[in-house]
């Protein structure tokens, strides 16, 4: 236990030498593994794996909040989801012929329905990290400061994707968002001399949606393994500071 402890520590502290573009002497390198394996009582396996789990954990909500809040994803420039590309031709023609407050109307309709299908996300997020080993853990506090949220996508998007869109679905409708674009679409299909449109956009808008939130998540990561001051529990603390 304590011999693995001590080659994660040491990956982790060789980490942060790299990221920050310092080289410590050997000696001090050894000073800290021992500091941080010791203080405490040190960590075992099993906090190193609660301690991710639970700033993954951390991530999600913060991350799912601020997406399911009223202007989340439309006032987040990060993550809008905007017309969907093999549709953007539809936006410019209709703009041309003044039908551009309908299609702000469409976009508007459509980032409310990310918004409020982001309050159903978090439990789903949530469920897909209990299968974390030690070994998921060790690799991520060997990894880039996103590897927990690749991690995350790695693991879960197919799943979240099959989950995620009939909540999509019901939010598209309960926002009018698909009958914004129905609408739009006949309209421009009736155009001359266009070629007819006819994307999924519950497709596209899930996808957008679980994009976005990973863009989130992936900010609270970067918080979290950055700032000591989005360490919000003892174990985040110990293991993040211990690294």
């Amino acid at each position: 236990m304590k011999k693995s402890f001590l080659l994660v520590a040491l990956a982790g502290l060789l980490m942060t030498q790299s990221c920050a573009g310092q080289q410590k002497p050997f000696g001090r390198v050894l000073g800290d593994i021992v500091k941080a394996t010791t203080t405490k009582g040190g960590l075992s396996n099993d906090d190193i794996v609660a301690g991710l789990k639970e700033a993954l954990q951390v991530g999600i909500n913060k991350g799912a909040d601020s997406a399911s809040k009223v202007d989340g994803y439309f006032k987040n420039n990060l993550i809008k989801i905007l017309f969907p590309p093999e549709a953007q031709r539809v936006e410019t023609a209709l703009r041309k012929i003044g039908m551009g407050a309908e299609v702000d109307k469409f976009v508007l309709a459509l980032n409310r329905g990310a918004e409020d299908a982001a309050k159903e996300a978090k439990p789903i997020f949530i469920n897909a990290i209990f299968s974390m080993t030690f070994t998921d853990a060790l690799s991520i506090l060997k990894g880039e400061k996103n590897a927990a949220t690749n991690y995350l996508k790695r693991t879960t998007t197919e799943q979240l994707i099959t989950a995620f869109s009939p909540v999509m679905e019901k939010a598209l409708q309960k926002t009018q968002a698909t009958k914004y674009y129905t609408d739009l679409a006949t309209t421009y299909n009736k155009l001359p001399f266009t070629q007819k449109v006819n994307p999924d956009l519950k497709q596209y808008a899930t996808q957008k949606a679980i994009d976005g939130l990973f863009v989130l998540v992936e900010q609270e990561e970067a918080r979290i393994r950055e700032n000591p001051l989005a360490r919000t529990s003892d174990i985040l603390k110990r293991v993040f500071g211990s690294i």
